[in-house]
């Protein structure tokens, strides 16, 4: 049989793989700028020829993930400049299967199928085996999203949790809404949980602070943080103190006693400030319902695939159409 197109693509880059029946790893990955392609039809074709796949062996099979809203028949990328009709590539491919799904569903499901070695432990706790489980990931946004085990399949559930309103909890952080409120008119937990939210908090510890910024961009506020600057390690750990805070409000929202999954291309980068920070203490302190959350394992997922993973676990998941 011949193997299936799996797909993750986001504003940037487009990431393909091949993926055998019956299995989940992801085989012949490439990463394509999106830029080099007209849209995804000659993106996937020039995939397949890279890896030696004729016409005569291409897919039948395809999921792909999008970072953009995919409900619709029309498919417009946020931020590129490829826009389709779901019909004209399953058409233009011949494929007797063609499914598209968000990037963040991907996530969720793909996190199904991590090994526990692209697993790192923020807090020890006991997953119930029928729960709920958060993924939550800051990125080029902040993706919330979820997975309840059905009786057949896993089902994802998709949410637009990044877009809920900042709460500060202290007056460090009223200060640094106030400052944010001068920028946008609503500040968005996702305004601050990005990488350009990084920035905009470290412009504004500048800004209490009375200093001059000189950080130019998210990774040089890590890269200051990390070579010790006053204000950039000020920066990185609220920014972490506040990611506690949303996904333990995310937590009790969602029921997710089956655990906590940090996803997203941040934190992985970030993995020796997190003993260092309040991610886990804030996650916690939700008052009377402390103890419900301290009870849940949290991790980081450090899989460099997990969006691959999930559009195999899609393909044929009886629940993602």
């Amino acid at each position: 049989m011949r193997p299936a197109l799996i797909g993750d693509i986001g504003g940037t880059n487009a990431r393909f793989a091949l993926v055998a029946p019956g299995e989940m790893a992801p085989q012949e990955v490439l990463n394509l700028p999106c830029a080099d392609y007209p849209g995804v039809i000659e993106a996937i074709e020039d995939y397949l020829s890279r890896v030696g796949t004729s016409a005569a062996e291409a897919p039948r099979e395809a999921c792909l993930a999008f970072a953009c809203p995919v409900h619709t028949e029309r498919v417009k990328m946020t931020n590129n400049h490829w826009d389709f009709m779901k019909s004209d590539v399953q058409q233009a491919l011949n494929l007797s299967l063609f499914k598209v799904i968000n990037d963040f569903t991907a996530q969720a499901l793909g996190v199904l199928h991590v090994d526990t070695e692209h697993l790192v432990e923020v807090q020890a706790g006991t997953a119930l085996p029928h729960s709920t489980r958060l993924i939550i990931g800051p990125g080029t946004g902040l993706g919330v999203a979820g997975v309840f085990p059905g009786q057949h399949a896993w089902i994802p559930l998709p949410t637009e949790g990044g877009h809920v309103t900042f709460a500060p909890t202290d007056s460090t952080e009223r200060a640094l809404l106030d400052i944010f409120l001068t920028r946008h008119s609503r500040v968005s937990v996702e305004r601050i949980l990005c990488g350009q939210g990084l920035l905009e908090l470290y412009q504004a510890h500048c800004l209490l602070e009375d200093k001059t910024p000189s950080c130019q961009s998210p990774a040089d506020v890590t890269q200051a943080a990390n070579h010790g600057d006053p204000l950039a390690n000020a920066t990185v750990l609220r920014f972490l103190k506040i990611l506690g805070d949303v996904c333990g409000d995310a937590t009790l929202t969602m029921g997710a006693r089956g655990g906590v999954y940090l996803c997203g291309g941040i934190l992985p980068r970030l993995l020796d400030w997190l003993p260092r920070s309040e991610l886990r203490q804030s996650f916690a302190n939700k008052g009377r319902m402390g103890a419900y959350n301290a009870d849940i394992p949290v991790s980081v997922v450090t899989h460099p695939w997990t969006g691959l993973l999930g559009a195999a676990e899609a393909l044929h998941n009886e629940e993602v159409f």
